[in-house]
């Protein structure tokens, strides 16, 4: 009788510790390597830098361009005005759509570092998108931007010809800018 009552006592004493720890937010379900690995990867996918998920041609060629003319500093206003132009002239958006454009490629630039170091990582989700006239019109105005106050700087230089190089592998027939 003594041992149904020490094995009674010791299962309600398991079931109330266990009851305790979920209570303080520890599960047992936090064991399984399954769900472990499920959570890893989606925390892993939302806490990425936001810049390595972009798809389009025109957002990626956007942010290249905010990001040469940041390359050396604080963007002019001549080259922000030149860069607004670019946007609704090439990319054919009106003018609150540029500005948008704009704020937001500068918020997800952040200080560069990332396109700097990881051109490849950062360009690899919309590589598939761009078609070969994108490729070379976004080449091309990374060209021109670099060249607004006076020939490329040694950074703006690098970072036109690493685009350069992931741009041009690109060979799908689609039109130009939509």
């Amino acid at each position: 009788m003594h041992i149904i009552l020490s094995v009674l006592g010791t299962i309600v004493t398991i079931l109330w510790l266990l009851h305790r720890l979920a209570q303080m937010g520890v599960t047992l379900g936090g064991l399984n390597p399954f769900l472990w690995n499920r959570r890893r990867k989606w925390k892993k996918h939302h806490d990425a830098n936001p810049i390595f998920k972009i798809t389009s041609p025109l957002e990626a060629t956007a942010l290249l361009l905010t990001a040469t003319v940041k390359a050396d500093g604080d963007m002019s206003s001549e080259e922000k005005r030149e860069i607004l132009s670019i946007f609704e002239n090439e990319f054919h958006l009106s003018t609150k759509e540029s500005q948008g454009l704009l704020v937001s490629s500068s918020h997800l630039l952040g200080k560069g570092d990332e396109l700097q170091n990881n051109m490849k990582g950062v360009l690899a989700p919309s590589l598939d998108s761009f078609s070969s006239d994108q490729a070379q019109s976004a080449i091309e105005l990374l060209k021109r931007v670099g060249s607004l106050s006076g020939p490329a700087s040694q950074s703006q230089q690098e970072l036109i010809n690493q685009a350069g190089t992931f741009l041009s592998q690109t060979n799908q027939p689609q039109p130009k800018w939509n």
